[in-house]
């Protein structure tokens, strides 16, 4: 008799159980079906703790609905548990894979998403979205190893323990922010059923003469609302505000759709619905006018895209009707959201549909023709695991604010600034006498490709520091009186890097010679040694640039030898070079060849006389002297008499009609 007793209780309290938990679904879809999660995913984890482990279907589909509704408020930790539960209780939909794969990619765990993202793809090989993660998994540690030279720090000022998200300047000067923020400032008391947190609201901070932001306060006016007020966008004057309105009235709910308001000094008109937004079974969100005030972009999952939210367009004072979509380089399966401009017309938008670090990532579009763009990841450290988006710029510089919600367990968005340092490619040069000192009195002139044309005077030290363009072709030409002109050619890398460009400008002297370094002849030969090509081709270059000198080839020897012997040598040394020069383009009667033989030692000069201890300037370098040193000294004397010069005849060559 107990027994029975015992087993007809366990049957009632099972059957209370499972009415509890069917009543708990029916309304958990109720909730779902207007959008309110939070709510939802309590009245599903109701029913899933009430449903027998024996009911596997019914557990594997309460659980994924659990699931869906964590993933769609960001709850991530949440999401996996129960997307994990669905698995295990064998729900029917292998698109169950795909998401635990976008939840573990979230998390931060690329290895375990590439797993699943390949058992969605064995159930689907087409799905779109799953082969984009799958490419994700591959290109996350290439983005984390190769980071971009962003700086991004979370705002301190603007930020509040809620969500804040979708930053715009508001003001030609860049020094009025607008956000969007659930903030416990923000109008009505209500708490919306899909955040579980206030209606969002707009709010502004504005920027001291410090550079510093104030406290952010709720904008006033007519703009926001006891519902859903954010997402904005400013017309290029900054007079009229385009904005994202959801009314989350459970008498009277409604797709979102997109507003307008116009400034009345410090304050906004109500807004009033911008085409037929607000009229259409179709979501209209996140304006954003182009830099142009031409075009109004948006986002909406209106029939005829491709597939989840893509982003569109129409013209500013037209309608929704027959609005543009941007195609298939922006839009994808997934979500393609929160547009925005930077003046120079380049397109930011997040997506979770292309390759990206994981949620939404931000990507830039760059319009190559009417409907085709080029879109690029704009990596670490402005994407993250979580969802990045909401982008504005400070005018033409590289930087401004976004939004993510990286680092937040809660799934709750915050404000981040971010600096793309700027790129510095420079030249830094010496001017200086060949075998000499350096020229204060030169200048440096510099020319580019892009239409540079400028004067650079050198310091006391005869160096210069120039900044010049990335991917720009100059030549420079280093000048001083008394001096044959040096032409030097270069083109800048493309590179975002920073770099410096170091050129060495060693003028010949026109009033006396100029060693020819590393000329180099057989032993007793007037034979030229192929080393000695890369001096002799800089002499050719040299001439080509100052077409108006005539020079003499000058040939030395030391005093070992015959004195006949010696200078017949030189000579023909003389001519070996003269004979290089007028093979390499150089012509004949600008050049004179003559050997000297060891009739004109050396004279050592200052740079000399540091370089060697034993010798002072002034000294020159005759048989007797030579004599006078040990045989070290003595040897390295004779290699400097061993010599090649060439001296300045005339720089009027060609003037005139004349040679």
């Amino acid at each position: 008799m107990k027994r029975t007793a015992a087993y007809l209780l366990v049957a009632a309290l099972w059957l209370f159980c499972s009415c509890g938990a069917e009543l708990s679904l029916r309304k958990g879809d109720q909730k779902y079906a207007l959008g309110e999660y939070t709510d939802a995913a309590a009245l599903y984890k109701k029913a899933y703790a009430g449903t027998p482990s024996t009911e596997k279907e019914l557990r594997a589909a309460t659980a994924f609905k659990l699931a869906e509704c964590y993933r769609r408020t960001n709850y991530i930790p949440r999401a996996l548990a129960a997307y994990r539960n669905a698995i295990r209780y064998h729900y029917p939909d292998s698109v169950v894979y795909r998401y635990l794969a976008d939840m573990l990619r979230l998390d931060g765990k690329p290895a375990e998403a590439e797993k699943n993202y390949l058992i969605a793809l064995e159930h689907d090989p087409n799905d779109v979205l799953a082969q984009n993660g799958l490419e994700s998994c591959h290109l996350i540690q290439q983005w984390k190893d190769n980071p971009t030279r962003y700086i991004v720090k979370k705002d301190p000022i603007l930020n509040s323990r809620y969500s804040d998200w979708s930053p715009v300047f508001g003001s030609q000067e860049y020094d009025v922010l607008y956000f969007t923020s659930t903030r416990k400032e923000a109008t009505g008391e209500e708490l919306n059923a899909i955040t579980g947190m206030k209606s969002c609201d707009f709010f502004f901070s504005r920027k001291d003469d410090k550079g510093k932001w104030s406290k952010p306060e709720l904008v006033e006016g007519g703009i926001n609302t006891e519902f859903e007020d954010g997402s904005c966008s400013l017309s290029p004057n900054f007079s009229t505000m385009y904005y994202t309105y959801c009314s989350s009235d459970p008498q009277q709910p409604r797709p979102a759709a997109i507003y307008r308001a116009s400034r009345a000094d410090a304050s906004w008109s109500t807004g009033n619905p911008f085409g037929n937004s607000r009229d259409s079974i179709y979501n209209y969100a996140h304006p954003a006018a182009s830099p142009d005030g031409k075009w109004l972009y948006f986002v909406s999952d209106m029939d005829g895209g491709y597939g989840g939210m893509d982003l569109w367009r129409v013209p500013i004072d037209g309608r929704l009707i027959g609005a543009e979509n941007l195609g298939p380089e922006i839009n994808t399966p997934g979500n393609e959201m929160f547009p925005t401009f930077r003046k120079n017309g380049e397109l930011y938008f997040s997506s979770n549909g292309h390759p990206g670090m994981g949620g939404l990532d931000i990507f830039r579009a760059v319009s190559t023709s009417d409907s085709t763009w080029t879109v690029s990841n704009l990596g670490t450290p402005v994407n993250s695991a979580s969802d990045d988006f909401g982008m504005t710029f400070e005018g033409d510089y590289t930087r401004g604010f976004f939004s993510s919600n990286r680092n937040d367990g809660r799934g709750r968005d915050h404000i981040y600034s971010f600096e793309l340092p700027e790129t510095v490619h420079k030249i830094t040069g010496w001017v200086y006498e060949k075998d000499g000192y350096e020229l204060p009195d030169a200048l440096v002139y510099l020319i580019g490709n892009d239409g540079t044309n400028m004067k650079i005077n050198v310091k006391e030290d005869g160096s210069f520091t120039q900044r010049i363009n990335p991917g720009v072709s100059y030549l420079l030409l280093g000048t001083s009186k008394g001096y044959m002109n040096y032409k030097q050619e270069m083109t800048a890398d493309s590179t975002d890097q920073d770099r410096e460009y170091v050129l060495q400008f060693p003028l010949s002297s026109i009033s006396k010679p100029v060693l020819i370094d590393n000329i180099f002849f057989d032993f007793n030969s007037a034979t030229l040694r192929p080393e000695s090509a890369e001096s002799l081709n800089e002499l050719v270059r040299l001439l080509t640039d100052n077409a108006g000198v005539t020079i003499e080839i000058g040939a030395h020897c030391d005093y070992k030898g015959d004195d006949d012997y010696n200078k017949r040598l030189s000579q023909q040394r003389a001519e070996s070079v003269v004979d290089y020069l007028i093979k390499n383009g150089i012509r004949k009667d600008r050049l004179t060849a003559r050997g000297y033989g060891e009739s004109q030692p050396k004279t050592i000069n200052r740079k000399m006389a540091e370089k060697y201890s034993f010798l002072k300037e002034e000294t020159v370098l005759t048989e007797e002297f030579i004599k006078t040193l040990n045989d070290e000294e003595q040897e390295i004397c004779n290699q400097l008499n061993r010599r090649t010069e060439f001296r300045v005849i005339r720089t009027t060559y060609g003037l005139f009609g004349g040679r």
